[in-house]
């Protein structure tokens, strides 16, 4: 007799990952700089840990909100007892701004149309939910978040088809890609629904162009029945404000052309959360963002399931509600991770190592093609396993994302201190050089050998020569 459901018991959560090993590798031995200094460095982690000073000074500041207290009156017994799945409007309020602030103020965000989940995760799995049947397809661009083989797939039953981009134009998206992928979903039988993209990109690091949002847009308008959701999590990470254009702008009158825009305006979704900008994954806040009112009504009913606490919601809703706050955070923010991605782009080419040029994201996507023994998959998971145990950094292989080329990784660089950032550049470095060291002293001894076997055969070819001329003389006398 089976004690537990099938859902429970099946292999499809994605936890064998290459993502999620790596991880536990490093719960089993953390690097810390007192405790621990030889141990395993996170860097396969997307945290924003950078700017945690500037919401530290405003909680010390603002103590009704972190008191839970209105005009110096607790409120305590008001967030402490029953509230529906609604959520705070005075939250939900501040949320639409900072979202359209984050934009430039180029889109506006209607409350209205805004559903809080606990996260991001809960958000993309919501979204599924309403959008797809179980064996329905999404159409993702490679390489993606592992994540994705969980969030979308695990409890939904929907199905991911892959979007095949290449380095060859630095991961874009191309109209051909797109087809090419939406055709393999109807050789395979599956009902496409929609596109899902990180929108700035995880793992790549980049905003997505005007190109490709136009390649999107223009094929969700030819098939009716498709819907865009643009994750757009990452959007206040990028370095320059000006460089990320959202998936609700195309409507905003300058950058899309919407002669039958309700149809399609309808079928575009936004996901958002404060788990990267802000820095506040443990606070669990996510939204999705859908002018489709069918689609806000039935994901309201299923946020039930992962709601956001009201202390949370009121905390925020004071921070989030201080223009002042948040557009010095934001400016603060920007600047800090360019900053930082550049030391770790620079640090990586002083090795000898280069990476996918990027402007947003906490990550870069490193190339470490030429360190592969071989063009394979299994030499990427060689090389993976070696500066998991040996150089203990743990970073994220590509193919843990579905990028079909081996040899790429994605290394975080916000996670940590500026010092450790260092430390697990010179750990990669010492790497690099007895590899390189390795390879020279190989290459030494196969001259060597080849030199000693072109000596060998030259003598041997100078002792047939000479006993050859011995015999003819011999033969002449």
């Amino acid at each position: 007799m089976v004690l537990l459901s099938r859902k429970a018991t099946c292999n499809s959560h994605g936890q064998d990952s290459s993502y999620f090993l790596g991880w536990e590798e490093y719960e089993k031995n953390p690097y810390d700089v007192i405790k621990n200094p030889q141990g395993i460095i996170q860097m396969g982690l997307a945290e924003n840990q950078l700017c945690f000073d500037l919401l530290e000074s405003w909680l010390a500041q603002n103590t009704d909100a972190t008191c839970f207290k209105r005009d110096g009156q607790s409120i305590f017994r008001e967030l402490a007892l029953f509230q529906d799945y609604h959520g705070l409007s005075s939250f939900k309020n501040a949320l639409a701004d900072f979202m359209s602030e984050n934009r430039g103020n180029r889109v506006s965000f209607d409350s209205n149309n805004l559903v809080l989940t606990a996260g991001a995760t809960s958000a993309n799995e919501t979204l599924m939910f309403c959008l797809a049947d179980p064996g329905d397809a999404f159409l993702l661009p490679t390489p993606y978040y592992p994540g994705f083989d969980r969030d979308l797939k695990w409890r939904t039953g929907v199905e991911i088809v892959p979007i095949q981009c290449s380095s060859t134009n630095g991961f874009c998206i191309t109209k051909l890609a797109l087809e090419e992928a939406y055709e393999q979903a109807k050789k395979l039988n599956l009902n496409v629904k929609g596109i899902l993209i990180t929108n700035p990109s995880n793992p790549l690091g980049t905003t997505t162009t005007q190109t490709e949002l136009n390649i999107l847009f223009d094929f969700i308008t030819k098939n009716k029945n498709i819907h865009l959701v643009s994750d757009e999590i990452y959007s206040g990470t990028t370095f320059n404000s000006s460089e990320f254009v959202s998936v609700m702008e195309i409507y905003s009158g300058t950058t899309f052309n919407s002669s039958e825009n309700t149809d399609v305006l309808n079928r575009v979704h936004v996901v958002y959360s404060l788990s990267k900008d802000l820095g506040l994954p443990g606070f669990r806040v996510g939204a999705i963002y859908s002018n489709d009112k069918d689609v806000i009504s039935a994901a309201t009913k299923m946020s039930s399931f992962g709601l956001v606490s009201s202390q949370t919601q009121y905390l925020l809703s004071s921070l989030l509600s201080d223009k002042k706050f948040t557009k010095n955070y934001l400016r603060e923010n920007q600047k800090r991770l360019k900053n930082r991605q550049r030391k770790l782009v620079l640090g990586l080419e002083a090795i000898g190592i280069k990476c996918l040029k990027s402007n947003a994201g906490l990550f870069c996507w490193v190339d470490m093609r030429p360190l592969l023994s071989s063009k394979t998959f299994e030499a990427e998971m060689d090389l993976w396993k070696k500066i998991v145990y040996e150089v203990k950094l743990n970073i994220s292989p590509g193919s843990s994302c579905h990028c079909e080329e081996p040899g790429w990784f994605r290394v975080c660089f916000a996670n940590m201190s500026e010092e450790t950032l260092k430390l697990a550049l010179k750990r990669l470095k010492k790497f690099v050089d007895d590899g390189n060291s390795k390879r020279s002293c190989q290459k030494s001894e196969s001259q060597k050998l080849k030199g000693s076997r072109k000596k060998t055969m030259s003598n041997v070819s100078n002792w047939v020569f000479r006993l050859s001329l011995h015999d003819r003389e011999a033969e002449e006398r």
